[in-house]
């Protein structure tokens, strides 16, 4: 008996062992069920309906869900038999695999290429010569057939005799699609395996030396059990997280009831400060809202206080600089150019950023060359020779695809630098600030400001038109959120190294989920368009929703410069340049001065994405002030679960359960779209 109950315990050590490592088919088996009731989720409430697009929340809701499930369900898996035992690191693992999945299927990857690669053949008329630049997309980057485009945008015409849940596979020209999801999921993979390479060179230098907080990856782990290696629950017993949680819970309860019945009062979305001001010059501060946004409230409460007292002070500067404007007369359309402000502020801290690791990356190159033999590489993700091969083949390998389209290598390796630059600094505002907001970079400002900055005829002369089509093509890149898969990344890394998962074996089962998470997207996004037809998703009538307004527009502006080519934008350009040169000084002011209280960050994100973001932060910034002079550390420190109760109440109830409602009852859905972005 005693030699048997060791043999037991040694078995069962060795399968724990695989869990930590990631190599537990639970994990894997756990991971596609809850991706495929998740595809089912986003094609109900994201697709065809239109109430909440859980998806694009940070993190992913139903990546938070399924931890959630799994974490309250570890002490019945430990119940089980041995083979069927979950551990916290399987959970973790499977929270990983949904972040990077489901994002492939939301509103910023899947959904903007397929408009993108087909609005130039579905709405070319003879007025905006669409046609014209239609030689210039090769037959492997979309489908020319012209009756496989229509039935996408309108519908199939006639639904196949079979069974019902057959149809809408049969539906689907599937042959005809093929080449080009193939080549797009190449192209995308890339990018991935770029950005993977990039996050690598960068990991130890902010886990390791910069020692960076990741305010979301420590909602990730209070989730699944604490600083224990092992699920306590004890998150869930606390009483100041569910004091948080009833809060938001009773916030979006009472807007719901809002929507259904006007009379029950409710705080709304959003409080608009700026109709105070009707009155000129001050009416031009509008718009100036408060949002409420209960995971930027519960968030921003481990968000440096130098971040958030940035971030509102620089959105009101910003506010009144355009106010002081118009009190001397000067209104230019579009001024102060805020989101070209964020696009020169991401260059410069991209490349602070680099000169601040520059020694680390250097021992890096020198490993990769097998000249330093005593840096360790033995805990990354990808051994650093494997980095800078990988960061060479992936941004190689995006040139070639470009090449191979018809883009001009000069323009491609631009767009693709700043995609890689801004992808980085954005992943360390989430390391640093955990601000719960996906679009929070200089979106579209990547192709736009290149446009600006020189003018639209050298892309024509050095590249010809092929090279300004497909340029236009690939727009999703800077207006998609594709880029900020490498938060993900780094905060899979963090979560690995607290997880007791190894660093390796996290990397690889990202890439996996970047390939199955694409390939659902096909799948819904293909069913949906040929069942129901894509004029008519997402809020559209016959001319598409708002992404398909954003491809026709697209090239709407590509077609005008064949009547006369954009001349360089100087204001535009100006205002990127002093975001660049604001955004130096910070840096320089926070060098000399070590508590100037400013920071570089919080004027990026705020020029990047302020209106949803400042008021939040604004009132997490006086509570938490007056909480650390009132209470000290001690007090701050108790009070964390309340505000981590607050992100998972407002996920909970405007994500989970508003969301599944929102898959069953659209039309009452609509009444209260939840926004997450």
């Amino acid at each position: 008996m005693a030699v048997e109950k060791q043999t037991i315990e040694v078995a069962e050590r060795s399968d724990e062992a695989r869990e930590l490592y990631g190599l537990s088919w639970r994990a894997v088996v756990f991971s596609l069920i809850f991706l495929v009731i998740s595809l089912v989720w986003m094609y109900k409430a994201g697709l065809v309906g239109h109430g909440a697009q859980v998806g694009e929340s940070v993190p992913v809701i139903p990546a938070v869900g399924a931890l959630l499930v799994l974490t309250l369900l570890l002490p019945v898996f430990q119940k089980l038999p041995r083979m069927f035992r979950l551990q916290r690191s399987g959970a973790l693992l499977v929270y990983a695999f949904l972040t990077i999945a489901v994002s492939m299927s939301s509103v910023g990857v899947v959904r903007m290429l397929f408009p993108n690669s087909t609005a130039l053949f579905y709405f070319a008329t003879t007025e905006n010569n669409f046609a014209e630049f239609q030689q210039y997309v090769p037959d492997w980057i979309v489908p020319h057939d012209p009756e496989v485009i229509r039935q996408m945008y309108e519908g199939t015409d006639s639904e196949p005799d079979a069974p019902a849940w057959m149809i809408p596979w049969l539906v689907v020209p599937w042959r005809a699609w093929l080449t080009p999801l193939v080549m797009w999921t190449v192209f995308l993979l890339l990018a991935f395996i770029a950005m993977m390479s990039l996050m690598t060179m960068f990991r130890r230098q902010w886990v390791e030396r910069e020692r960076l907080t990741f305010p979301i990856v420590h909602l990730v782990m209070e989730l699944s059990g604490g600083e224990s290696s092992q699920a306590t629950l004890s998150f869930f017993k606390n009483g100041a997280m569910w004091a948080g949680f009833t809060l938001a819970a009773l916030y979006n309860i009472m807007n719901i009831l809002n929507a259904w019945n006007p009379s029950v009062p409710a705080m709304g979305r959003t409080y608009d400060i700026g109709a105070l001001f009707t009155e000129r010059p001050w009416s031009a501060i509008q718009p100036f809202s408060i949002a409420w946004r209960p995971e930027n409230f519960g968030l921003g409460y481990l968000v440096p206080t130098e971040i958030t007292l940035s971030v509102w002070v620089f959105y009101v500067l910003l506010r009144l600089s355009n106010v002081a404007a118009t009190a001397v007369g000067y209104e230019p359309a579009g001024f102060p150019h805020v989101q070209e402000q964020s696009f020169g502020s991401y260059l410069a801290l991209g490349a602070f950023l680099i000169f601040v690791g520059r020694e680390h990356l250097a021992r890096i190159f020198r490993r990769a060359l097998g000249m330093a033999q005593d840096v360790s590489d033995a805990d990354e993700p990808m051994p650093y020779r494997m980095s800078v091969i990988g960061l060479i083949v992936g941004f190689g390998g995006m040139l070639v695809w470009a090449g191979m389209a018809g883009m001009a290598l000069w323009t491609a390796a631009i767009y693709f630098f700043l995609f890689l630059l801004f992808a980085l600094v954005y992943a360390r505002a989430r390391a640093e600030a955990g601000a719960a907001m996906v679009w929070l970079f200089p979106f579209y400002q990547h192709k736009r400001m290149m446009i600006n900055i020189a003018g639209s005829e050298p892309f024509q002369k050095m590249g010809g038109w092929s090279n300004l089509t497909i340029f236009s093509m690939l727009m999703f890149l800077s207006r998609g959120y594709f880029q900020s898969m490498m938060a993900y990344q780094i905060e899979s890394t963090k979560i690995a190294d607290q997880g007791k998962i190894c660093q390796r074996s996290m990397a690889i089962w990202l890439v996996v989920a970047l390939v199955v998470g694409l390939a659902g997207a096909y799948v819904i996004h293909l069913q949906a368009y040929y069942m129901h037809g894509a004029n008519i998703l997402e809020g559209g009538t016959t001319q598409g929703g708002y992404r398909t307004r954003l491809a026709t527009q697209e090239y709407e502006e590509l077609a005008s410069f064949m009547k006369g080519h954009k001349e360089p934008d100087r204001s535009k350009t100006g205002a990127a340049a002093v975001g660049f040169l604001v955004t130096a000084a910070l840096i320089g002011l926070r060098t000399v001065f070590l508590r100037f209280p400013l920071h570089p960050l919080g004027y990026a994100m705020v020029t990047a994405y302020g209106p949803p973001l400042w008021g939040p932060f604004f009132i997490v910034w006086v509570v938490k002030t007056l909480i650390l002079r009132i209470g000290g550390m001690g007090m701050y420190r108790r009070l964390i679960p309340f505000f981590l109760g607050i992100v998972v109440g407002h996920f909970f109830t405007a994500g989970l359960v508003w969301g599944w409602w929102s898959a069953i009852n659209d039309e009452l859905a609509r009444r209260y779209v939840v926004h997450f972005g």
